[in-house]
């Protein structure tokens, strides 16, 4: 697994007790010596190899692991 790629599931993995979900600024402070574009890539990157995936409210965006937090696992239940 890349570094980066490593980086972002180690900080996301130390946190999932209090959040699931993160705000793109989150993980880029994981990498200040990135540009914010270059950590986009690498955050898209996650989200197209099904690491990562998106959630948004409408009017924001967030990222958390594929298959973690509560919404994922009420997903479906009817």
């Amino acid at each position: 697994m890349d570094e980066h790629v490593q980086k972002v599931v180690d900080f996301m993995n130390s946190k999932s007790k209090n959040k699931s979900k993160f705000y793109f600024k989150d993980l880029a402070g994981l990498f200040p010596d990135e540009k914010p574009r270059a950590v986009k890539k690498i955050i898209n990157k996650m989200v197209s190899d099904e690491i990562l995936e998106y959630w948004s409210s409408g009017s924001t965006t967030m990222y958390g692991l594929k298959g973690a937090g509560k919404q994922h696992a009420s997903e479906g239940e009817e």
